[in-house]
């Protein structure tokens, strides 16, 4: 089985065959087959056969389905300075997609 680290959103995530991700937004609609092309390593299990990218491997591609798109739960932020009467509170919740990794060419 192979094992490869790929970049998506400003991330980088080590995946293998059945995995099942969430990642930033991608603009795509559920169901969809993906290419995912920036790899930045693969290897299998045991690290006998590897690659590094300089920066990304060439030739190799990972094909991803799109499970999900949703939105993670809210996180509150809020903004306090003491003897001033400032309070704030901010909300934000954040896209992501949840991909599901079909196979590693």
């Amino acid at each position: 089985m192979k094992l490869a680290v790929i970049k998506t959103g400003g991330k980088q995530y080590k995946i293998k065959e059945g995995d099942e991700i969430k990642v930033e937004k991608v603009n795509k609609k559920i169901g969809e087959i993906i290419n995912l092309e920036k790899i930045l390593l693969v290897s299998d299990e045991k690290a006998e056969y590897f690659k590094i990218g300089n920066p990304f491997v060439k030739d190799i591609k990972v094909e991803a389905k799109i499970l999900e798109q949703a939105r993670k739960k809210k996180v509150e932020v809020v903004k306090y300075k003491a003897k001033t009467r400032y309070k704030r509170t901010l909300g934000h919740k954040q896209h992501y997609s949840k991909l599901k990794i079909i196979k590693i060419v």
